[in-house]
């Protein structure tokens, strides 16, 4: 039998098989077959075919070559690269890789010698030679075989022609780049130039702009400190013509009389609540009104305000409600207060009849003060525009009292600064509803707070109480004196902490409350006098300042003094309600 290797190129051996591989004969293997052996040699054919599929089909050059010779055996894609139409033909014209498939020898030589060295090299770009003596940019993988050669090796290569070319445009647009940098870059410069001369002048503008605006500040600063007293000078007058007109309006007046006390009335309270809202919104536009947070109760303080709107309601002839449930909050009294009180007189201002609703309702751990009315309403393109300055829902002459539109302006930037919510709904013709919504205190962090229902009923005079007021205006404690007599008070009046020393030696007499101006003669203040009356009778007198001082220090002072405070122009409910407070105080 001949050996495999004897047999000429397309010859076979039909003959030559298994048994044969085995040393055995035809007739041996027929009778000694081996089924594991044969499965076997099936899988090794089978990945042997597989692998020789991959090797055929490869997108990337595969060859074995000798470095000192030529190609041994190559892939299709590998004769691709080189631009053989086939591995035979790549084979054949190939013989030596260095002259042949290298464009440079230096560098074929320099692979050679890594690979001696080094054993494999790895993604090395480099050029070969196509079949046209032209270059293709490749990247090749080398491992040295010297199992099959000393020089004996196998590659996988790369085609990356097309990454090659766009890094190269990349650099040309790099070097494009850079030559633009470099001419923009000289425009800058030469802008520069005229750059410097234009901050110059900008600097100059912004420096002239720094002083105007100092001057402007000044002037705002010289303006509320001109407007806080102009206002408190002019307060004084309208307090004392405000007392005097509340004592003509508890009198006995034909009608005619009756009916011009009652204009002048609302003249005054029109000029106070124009200053007040002046003062108001001066302050909250600077941001100098910060709050004073106390532990307030809510119902007890909606009584109070309902209390002051039944004359308001009565002389309007509109009905008025006040629904309440147990609620505290950590607020700022006053301004919580004045918040209310101008959404309550927005309400009657604008409702010719019907009536007027303030309720309060918890939601969860929030508080819904609602004030219902059932006036004129509002447009709903208007709703935001009403909390603007200067912006009245009627237009002057369509009856009611008008004010300049600064009540709800001054609610909105007082909610804003108290952190609150507030909400408008309003039906045009049918009435508007305003809801402030504010966080409630947990009940077991609620400290002990007095209840308005504890508060004795003075509603029908004072019999008889002593009350010492002390002011340093002639025409205010004259008209004080008339109206507190008019309620049924023993009025005793002094214009000093000595004059009032000197009164109570000369009558004898032990005032049950103390009503004391601020600001008194030779820069003394209320609360001096207080305290002097106090020492002077060895009592600890309850007391009240009343002030057009509106400004947080001076509040501050007075509630460290714990002196409660009533701003002028004094409204007679508002004063009721103070005495009413203190006489009940002093009786607990």
């Amino acid at each position: 039998m001949k050996k495999p290797s004897e047999f000429k190129e397309g010859e076979q051996d039909s003959s030559y098989g298994i048994g044969d591989l085995l040393g055995l004969g035809s007739q041996s293997v027929r009778k000694n077959y081996y089924p594991a052996l044969q499965e076997r040699i099936d899988e090794l054919e089978q990945e042997r075919n597989r692998y020789k599929w991959l090797f055929e089909n490869a997108l990337h050059g595969i060859f074995q070559a000798n470095l000192r010779g030529g190609f041994l055996a190559c892939n299709p894609a590998m004769a691709r690269i080189c631009g053989y139409e086939s591995p035979e033909a790549l084979t054949e014209k190939v013989i030596r890789l260095r002259e042949q498939l290298f464009c440079s020898s230096s560098e074929f030589d320099a692979i050679r010698q890594e690979l001696l060295n080094e054993g494999s090299l790895s993604a090395r770009e480099t050029r070969f030679q196509r079949a046209d003596r032209t270059p293709v940019h490749v990247a090749v993988t080398l491992l040295r075989r010297p199992d099959l050669g000393p020089e004996v090796v196998e590659a996988f290569v790369a085609d990356i022609t097309e990454r090659v070319l766009a890094r190269q445009k990349l650099e040309q647009l790099n070097a494009t780049l850079e030559r633009r940098v470099e001419e923009r870059t000289e425009a800058l410069q030469n802008a520069n130039v005229g750059l410097r001369y234009q901050i110059e002048e900008r600097e100059k503008v912004e420096r002239e702009l720094v002083i105007a605006m100092e001057a402007a500040k000044e002037a705002n600063r010289s303006k509320d400190k001109y407007l806080a007293a102009a206002s408190h000078d002019l307060l004084q007058p309208l307090n004392a013509a405000r007392l005097m007109i509340s004592a003509l309006q508890d009198s006995t007046l034909p009608e005619q009389e009756t009916r011009m006390v009652h204009q002048v009335h609302r003249a005054l309270e029109g000029a106070e609540d124009l200053l007040a809202d002046l003062l108001d919104i001066s302050k909250l536009d600077q941001q100098a009104m910060k709050p004073d947070l106390v532990y307030t109760d809510v119902a007890a303080l909606a009584r109070s305000l309902g209390e002051e709107f039944e004359a308001v309601a009565a002389n309007a002839g509109l009905g008025f409600r006040v629904r309440t449930i147990p609620a505290t909050v950590r607020t700022d009294q006053r301004m919580l207060t004045r918040i209310l009180r101008n959404l309550l007189s927005n309400a009657f201002r604008y409702t010719r009849k019907g009536g007027v609703v303030m309720a309060l309702r918890s939601r969860g751990d929030r508080l819904r003060i609602e004030v219902w009315d059932t006036g004129v309403g509002i447009e709903e393109d208007k709703l935001r525009d009403i909390f603007t300055e200067f912006h009245q829902l009627l237009p002057q002459g369509t009856g009611g009292r008008q004010g300049v539109g600064l009540g709800l302006a001054i609610v909105e930037r007082m909610v804003r600064v108290l952190g609150y919510d507030i909400d408008v709904s309003s039906r045009p013709g049918r009435g508007s509803r305003f809801v402030l919504t504010l966080p409630l205190e947990p009940a077991q962090a609620r400290p002990d707070l007095a209840r308005a229902d504890s508060l004795q009923n003075f509603a029908d005079g004072f019999d008889g109480v002593p009350v010492l007021v002390i002011d340093n205006e002639p025409a205010v404690l004259e008209s004080m004196q008339l109206l507190l007599e008019r309620w049924g008070c023993e009025v005793l009046t002094a214009a000093s902490k000595a004059e009032a020393v000197e009164a109570l030696e000369q009558t004898g007499q032990i005032p049950a409350i103390i009503l004391a101006d601020y600001h008194l003669n030779n820069e003394r203040t209320g609360y001096d006098a207080v305290h002097g009356v106090r020492r002077h009778l060895g009592k600890d007198i309850p007391a009240a300042i009343i002030t057009a001082d509106r400004s947080d220090d001076t509040r501050k002072i007075l509630r460290a003094q714990y002196l409660p405070i009533l701003n002028k122009p004094v409204k007679p409910n508002r004063l009721r309600a103070l005495m009413t407070s203190l006489l009940t105080s002093a009786s607990a």
